[in-house]
């Protein structure tokens, strides 16, 4: 399952998310984008530098220049490295020199300048008192799908990290829940997304019987017990893109309430994705999930947004929610997980990541959706 580990994207491919991003950012009235370590950078350069760094490093990317990346000298050898760094140039600075000062000669002096939200305070403040007419809008906020519409190899890599997603919960629903604490329960899923060739794993929630009517349950030392309905919600990074898939299972035979609820959130799901074509808004994904469980009474015990969108990042844009108006394009990857939760009883989510095709949408999980039956 693990297999051969994909080929970095290459140059072309980066330089084509450079230009494309700074497209976007003039045809959205910004005179560039200003790119600090975290997501967005990697996306866009391949680099990854040293997570925890008080020295500056950021992309400069603007209409009609060249990218430029500025970096410590000490890290440009890695820069250097970097998959998309033939598509860039390298500004390096060394310590005792003044990084904002080499990055405010690239910026227009009275523009405004998209900025990754990952930014420091500390760099952003810098640069607004070495450019005081400089403006700043949250990247997010101002490009809101600049990494929403993936290309087919980001769409298999995502494939990819689903299917080991789905392993996972193939080899857990074999194993024993009850007598066991939630936490052992999530460390075994935690090792099987690491067996499935996960580098980093995000989250493994396990909320057994009223737990699971916590949607962000923390996982912890409730002793699972027969009778439990127990939702499994994790994910994670495999090869760069994310992971994130819910089942709930129960713990020997399930009481007709039970059936049913799960029946209600079934069928909400599946009326969720049949909902995904493109040209449809994401709040229509929404409407149609929430339809569903609102018709069968339980629409007050349905919390949360239907989606969210997931890449580089296990949440990003776009969100499933009523009053997104954006558009569903082909390329759009997300979340489909409705859910009802009845407070101090139980829970059940059932989720799956979904990619916008040309004519519908389709599934990269492929895991039962039908109640499964734990020991």
């Amino acid at each position: 399952m693990t297999g051969t580990a994909p080929a970095p994207f290459t140059a072309d491919v980066h330089r084509a998310r450079m230009a494309r991003a700074a497209g976007t950012a003039a045809e959205a009235g910004l005179a560039g984008l200003l790119v600090a370590p975290g997501p967005d950078l990697v996306w866009l350069t391949g680099y990854a530098p040293p997570a925890e760094t008080e020295r500056l490093t950021l992309l400069v990317l603007a209409p009609g220049q060249d990218p430029v990346l500025v970096v410590p000298a000490l890290e440009a050898p890695d820069a250097a490295r970097a998959a998309g760094a033939g598509a860039l140039t390298l500004r390096d600075w060394t310590d005792g020199k003044d990084p904002y000062a080499i990055t405010a000669e690239l910026l227009e002096p009275r523009g405004t300048y998209g900025v990754s939200d990952n930014t420091w305070a500390l760099h952003l403040l810098a640069l607004q008192k070495a450019l005081p007419d400089v403006s700043c809008a949250a990247l997010t906020e101002a490009l809101p799908m600049l990494r929403a519409v993936k290309d087919p190899a980001e769409v298999e890599l995502l494939a990819a990290a689903a299917a080991a997603a789905d392993a996972a919960f193939e080899e857990i629903r074999t194993m024993r829940f009850s007598g066991r604490r939630e936490r052992e329960v999530g460390a075994d899923l935690a090792e099987l997304l690491r067996r499935f060739g996960h580098s980093q794993v995000d989250f493994t929630i396990v909320g057994s019987g009223p737990n699971g009517a916590n949607p962000h349950h923390e996982t912890g030392d409730r002793v699972i017990e027969p009778g439990d309905m127990v939702v499994l919600d994790f994910g994670g990074l495999k090869d760069g893109y994310g992971s994130d898939t819910t089942r709930t299972v129960h713990v020997g035979e399930p009481t007709e309430e039970e059936r049913r609820v799960h029946d209600v959130v079934r069928a909400a799901q599946q009326a969720g994705f049949e909902a995904v074509r493109p040209g449809a808004a994401c709040q229509d994904v929404d409407r149609a999930a929430r339809e569903v469980i609102t018709e069968a009474g339980y629409g007050e015990y349905f919390i949360h947004r239907t989606g969210h969108g997931i890449g580089v990042t296990t949440h990003e844009p776009p969100y499933m929610i009523e009053g997104e108006e954006q558009p569903l394009v082909p390329g759009m990857c997300f979340s489909v997980e409705p859910g009802i939760y009845l407070p101090g009883r139980f829970g059940v989510r059932i989720e799956d990541i979904v990619t916008v095709t040309e004519d519908g949408g389709r599934r990269l999980n492929d895991t039962t959706r039908e109640m499964v039956l734990v020991d």
